[in-house]
C-alpha cells in the first residue's frame, strides 16, 4: 500500500488526519520515498503539514480553503501529542450556539508546556494552558471523524474572562457570554463550582451576570460560593500596573473598563 491508497483509506472510515509514524507502519517501501511521496501530496493540496509529523487530509470539500473543522481532528491530533485538551473559548461558543463572534480562528485549551501557535496557510490555531487541569466541565461531542472534547458552557465562560486581556478585552466578549448563558444549566455551574480555583474570575462572572441583568438564580450560587471562601477586591479588566480602588458593589470588582456589548 502506498501512501495515497492509506489516504483514501482513511478517508473512507472518516478519519481525516494521520501521523507520519501511522502511515510509516502501513505502507511500503523506504521511508525517504514516503516523505517525498508525501510532499508531492502536499504540492497538490491534498494534504497539508499541521505540524511536524502530523497531517491534515483536505477532502474537494475544503480544497478552496485548505482547512478542516478543528472537530474531524483535534481528538487524532492530542492522541498524537499525549496531551489532554479541549476545543474551548470562542471555538467552543460556536459550538454552544453563541456565534455572536465570527472568528476565524480555533481555539484550544491544553495542559503545560505551551504549544507553539499555528498560521499557516488559512490554518490559524491558538492553544491555551490552564495550570488547573481537571475533566469536570468537559464534554464530549460528535463529529463525522467521531468524538471531540469541549468545554462546557459554563467552563467556557470562565475561560473567556480568565483570559480576557489575550482576546481583545472584555466588551469584545460581552455578546457572546450573554448567549452563553442561555445554554448555561445550574449542574454545569455546581460541578464548576466544585474544582475551579480562580475566585477573582467567579467574581467577574458574578457581576457580568447582574450587570446584564440575567440568572439571578445561577448568580446567587456564585455568590454563596465566594462568600463561604472570602474574597478581595480585583480589577474587572485586568492591568499588570493597577490595583483594584474603592468598590460599590458585593461582587468587590472595581469597575476599571465602560461595558460596551455589541448586542
Amino acid at each position: 500500500m502506498n501512501a495515497k491508497e492509506y489516504i483514501k483509506y482513511l478517508l473512507s472510515i472518516e478519519s481525516y488526519s494521520f501521523s507520519l509514524d501511522e502511515i510509516a507502519q502501513v505502507t511500503t517501501g523506504s521511508s525517504n520515498s514516503l516523505k517525498f511521496e508525501l510532499l508531492r501530496l502536499s504540492d497538490k493540496g491534498e494534504i497539508v503539514n499541521l505540524r511536524k509529523g502530523f497531517y491534515l487530509i483536505i477532502t474537494p470539500r475544503y480544497s478552496s480553503t485548505k482547512k478542516l473543522p478543528i472537530q474531524l481532528y483535534c481528538e487524532k491530533l492530542f492522541n498524537h501529542l499525549n496531551r489532554n485538551y479541549y476545543v474551548g473559548l470562542f471555538s467552543a461558543a460556536k459550538f454552544h450556539g453563541a456565534s455572536h463572534q465570527q472568528v476565524q480562528r480555533d481555539y484550544l485549551i491544553t495542559e503545560k508546556p505551551k504549544l507553539n501557535d499555528i498560521s499557516k496557510y488559512t490554518l490559524d490555531i491558538r492553544f491555551f494552558t490552564t495550570s488547573n487541569w481537571s475533566d469536570k466541565n468537559i464534554q464530549q461531542k460528535k463529529s463525522d471523524a467521531g468524538i471531540y472534547k469541549i468545554s462546557s458552557p459554563a467552563l467556557t465562560i470562565v475561560d473567556l474572562i480568565h483570559h480576557q486581556t489575550k482576546l481583545g478585552g472584555i466588551n469584545r466578549m460581552l455578546a457572546t457570554i450573554d448567549e452563553l448563558t442561555e445554554e448555561l444549566t445550574e449542574s454545569d455551574l455546581s460541578e464548576l463550582l466544585s474544582w475551579y480555583p480562580n475566585k477573582s474570575t467567579l467574581q467577574r462572572f458574578g457581576f457580568l451576570l447582574e450587570e446584564l441583568d440575567i440568572k439571578e438564580e445561577i448568580q446567587e450560587m456564585i455568590y454563596t460560593e465566594l462568600k463561604a471562601k472570602n474574597f478581595f477586591p480585583v480589577l474587572l479588566s485586568p492591568k499588570s500596573k493597577e490595583k483594584p480602588g474603592a468598590v460599590d458593589n458585593k461582587w468587590k470588582v472595581d469597575v476599571n473598563v465602560k461595558l460596551e456589548s455589541d448586542l
